[in-house]
């Protein structure tokens, strides 16, 4: 693991260690020994296009045949745990990407660096020109680049959540109001990821489980993170982990699992009883006593994560986009990819272009 940290790091590194030692299903995670984390899948090119894309492409003649050869060997540069791809500070991007070609170039068919942001406020200037050096240098190169995610952030620059409501519009506001009622009848608590109770494996069990719930109905199947990943995270004392938990009488609703680090509460993993859940609009309560948290911390940003832009932008969350950069080994599918990447960008709408 890197001593001095990684470039473009918004969580502490223990969850890229995690990873490492407890890769998702298919998995095959290494990190280097520069301190990059890496791993290779077998990755489905429809993984990112839109829903309803992967539905009217399902009724082509013959799909189940020819789908299978759009699903290919690939190397990511990058974890799935980090917001931004975590690259190693001593390296400059050159040398970065003759080390990727070195180690990963000639061995797959696809080598994906995954998350690169671009401009984003969370960062140092310093941060955001290495990945703006390492985009060039890479396209030069004849990497595709590829627009990514569309990361939810909120800038703690109120002071009270009814300082933050009165910003929306009075519709917005009163529906929201409505929704937030529910959390009269919750009981909240902030428990410290290392603490005694979570020593308890059946509660693990049962987090892993609420997890499993939200992971399942998800749009995107693509990392299934392992009960022994959430076991290491809840047990590790030295992570700065928060487990937000949401309790109706002495039943679990839900939890979601943050930390805080460097002056911003990161949102990283959510798990619900969907039969509790939607009836206590747990997604929204959850949501305002994140920001609750930030503000009496003092902290500067509720780092929101990847999924639902569509909910997180009408909750007042601003966004921030990352490109991948993807090299094709293979000439004839290099140019399907470049004609056809604008099918793989469905956050692009969250966000004006981003710069550069």
């Amino acid at each position: 693991m890197m001593k001095d940290g990684y470039v473009n790091q918004l969580e502490p590194a223990g969850l890229i260690s995690a990873f490492a030692l407890h890769p998702p299903e298919g998995f095959n995670v290494r990190i280097a020994e520069n301190g990059l984390p890496i791993f290779t899948t077998r990755f489905d090119l429809l993984t990112t296009v839109e829903p309803a894309l992967r539905q009217r492409l399902a009724r082509w003649p013959g799909f189940p045949g020819w789908r299978k050869w759009l699903t290919l060997d690939t190397c990511f540069i990058g974890a799935t745990t980090s917001e931004y791809a975590c690259l190693p500070r001593q390296q400059e991007p050159a040398a970065l990407l003759r080390w990727i070609e070195n180690h990963c170039g000639n061995k797959h068919s696809l080598t994906i660096i995954k998350d690169l942001p671009i401009a984003s406020p969370l960062l140092s200037a310093a941060d955001n020109d290495y990945s703006r050096r390492l985009i060039a240098a890479a396209e030069a190169q004849g990497y595709i680049c590829v627009e990514g995610q569309a990361l939810a952030v909120v800038p703690i620059n109120f002071t009270s959540t009814d300082e933050f409501l009165a910003r929306m519009s009075r519709s917005r506001r009163r529906n929201l109001r409505r929704k937030l009622r529910s959390r009269d009848e919750l009981r909240i608590e902030v428990i410290h990821c290392g603490e005694e109770r979570l020593e308890d494996p059946r509660w693990r069990a049962q987090l892993y489980q609420f997890y499993l719930s939200v992971w399942q109905q998800s749009d995107v199947h693509f990392d299934l993170l392992s009960a022994e990943f959430f076991d290491h995270l809840l047990l590790d004392r030295h992570s700065a982990g928060k487990l937000f938990c949401y309790w109706y009488e002495d039943r679990l609703v839900g939890f979601n699992l943050c930390y805080q680090f460097q002056g911003r509460l990161v949102d990283k993993y959510i798990g619900f009883d969907y039969s509790l859940a939607l009836k206590f609009n747990l997604y929204f309560v959850s949501w305002f006593v994140n920001l609750e948290y930030a503000i009496e911390q003092g902290l500067q940003e509720y780092v929101a994560g990847w999924t639902d832009p569509e909910v997180k932008a009408s909750l007042g969350a601003s966004f921030t986009f990352t490109r991948h950069l993807v090299r094709v080994r293979n000439p004839l599918l290099r140019g399907a990819v470049r004609y056809f990447r604008h099918y793989l960008e469905g956050d692009k709408k969250w966000s004006d272009p981003p710069p550069g």
